[in-house]
């Protein structure tokens, strides 16, 4: 292995680090807990090589935003993978979006709340940004219904996921009475 190679795979390795510290962190504490300062301490790095793997705070989201995008992505085929029919399809995607964002909170923050300066819904939008939306159109658009458009279909739906895993969160909507919630949509929405 060249100097280089073995240069490339440390810079690597300290990136997934601070990612994995940051993303701890922000469990433990709130992403207001996640700070240059603190992530330089808990990596036992100065924080020069903290900016020179990321230019502050805002990229360090980013990047736990496509990490968790990703996960996002194969929870959902996982659990649509063994569900047998639209309706149950739907209900497993249901199912496991609310619990993605209920098990990663700070996570799901990164991905859907906070600034982590990624361009959604454009031409350059990153991969796993739009696997995870794929992984929702996958099961929504083979029930979206003659003359609707899948991905608008599919926006809605999420939408409405997303409405009811903050709302929830933020105790807003009653958790006991999340299963009704999502047994409702589930029924409205594959009629198939």
């Amino acid at each position: 292995m060249s100097v280089q190679e073995r240069k490339e795979r440390e810079r690597a390795s300290r990136e997934r680090l601070i990612v994995a510290t940051a993303r701890e962190l922000a469990e433990q504490q709130g992403w207001d807990a996640v700070t240059t300062r603190r992530l330089a301490e808990r990596i036992e790095y100065s924080q020069p090589v903290l900016y020179s793997h990321f230019r502050g705070k805002r990229e360090i989201i980013g990047a736990v935003a496509l990490q968790g995008a990703g996960e996002l992505a194969a929870a959902v085929r996982a659990a649509t993978a063994t569900a047998d029919g639209p309706r149950a399809r739907v209900h497993a995607l249901a199912r496991a979006y609310l619990d993605f964002a209920e098990r990663h909170p700070a996570v799901y923050d990164a991905i859907f709340q906070l600034d982590g300066g990624l361009p959604y819904a454009r031409e350059d939008t990153p991969e796993p940004l739009k696997d995870a939306f794929g992984a929702l159109l996958e099961s929504l658009g083979e029930v979206a219904g003659s003359g609707v458009e899948p991905g608008l279909f599919t926006e809605t739906v999420w939408a409405c996921l997303h409405g009811l895993a903050t709302l929830t969160r933020a105790g807003r909507l009653p958790p006991q009475d999340t299963e009704r919630r999502l047994a409702l949509l589930v029924d409205r929405l594959a009629v198939v």
